[in-house]
């Protein structure tokens, strides 16, 4: 996939989570439901019983094992330490700060998730017809990511969300048509076997791959948007080119020495060797 010179050519690392900058946000914003992603419950807005003082985990190096995968593959985009900077200090012992803190979290992680993939698309030469209608989506998103905590907790991102969508599917189309890939929208591909599988240009927007077999299939102008890849076999596989990959994608999946990645992604802890 070839870039070009873009808003900000940068945009990964800002968008990138500093973990230690963010006093556990994440760790006590979000709730979640025992499952195989996590082993108990948590209620939203309530601190991990694992969150030390210090703000990190105390089982960071154990999660997989202790039943946390869902932790492991968790990305804030960088919304937790931005939140953490506008609201001046810790969480802690401030019941006041903690709310508006946890309050605008969500939102902002949800704008700075769009924003990733926004730039990734304003990056792609053969998305140029949509280059104008991208910038100008960059900017209304920036300005709303760009709000203070309480007005961003007010927000409602769903007008926005969606019109945000469309130029990407757009942009997905276009790229995508060099390869005249299948459609595979928001396909239940549980289990899926599909090794070897030219899914080049598929469009797998929302696409359920949990635990498929994607062992040296071709993934490259393919749309993983919001694409479920846990436990997802990627061994071997071709996605240095595949559009609007995560790294908490790749986090989600097992894959080895010779899956092909992007430049930009780092090999899970957990991928074979």
């Amino acid at each position: 996939m070839t870039e070009e010179s873009t808003p900000d050519g940068q945009f990964r690392d800002r968008l990138r989570a500093d973990c230690g900058r963010c006093y556990g946000i994440c760790c006590v914003a979000p709730g979640f439901v025992a499952s195989a992603d996590f082993a108990i419950t948590k209620p939203a807005e309530t601190p991990c019983p694992h969150l030390r003082d210090d703000s990190w985990c105390g089982v960071h190096d154990t999660l997989r094992e202790r039943g946390f995968p869902g932790c492991t593959v968790y990305d804030c985009f960088g919304a937790g330490q931005s939140v953490a900077a506008r609201a001046g200090g810790d969480w802690r012992g401030d019941a006041a700060r903690a709310r508006r803190m946890f309050a605008a979290y969500p939102v902002l992680r949800d704008l700075h998730e769009l924003l990733y993939y926004l730039h990734e698309a304003r990056g792609i030469a053969a998305a140029a017809e949509v280059h104008a209608e991208l910038d100008g989506t960059i900017t209304a998103t920036e300005r709303l990511a760009g709000r203070g905590l309480d007005e961003l907790a007010r927000t409602s991102l769903a007008e926005h969300w969606a019109g945000a969508n469309a130029v990407l599917s757009r942009a997905s189309e276009l790229v995508r048509a060099q390869a005249a890939g299948r459609e595979l929208r928001g396909a239940d591909l549980v289990g899926a076997g599909l090794r070897r599988a030219d899914l080049r240009g598929a469009n797998l927007r929302g696409a359920v791959l949990l635990g498929a077999d994607l062992r040296a299939a071709d993934l490259a102008l393919a749309d993983v948007t919001g694409a479920d890849l846990r436990g997802a076999d990627l061994a071997g596989a071709a996605v240095a080119e595949t559009l609007f990959l995560t790294q908490a994608q790749l986090d989600a999946a097992r894959g080895d020495a010779a899956t092909r990645l992007p430049d930009w992604a780092r090999v899970p802890a957990h991928w074979a060797g």
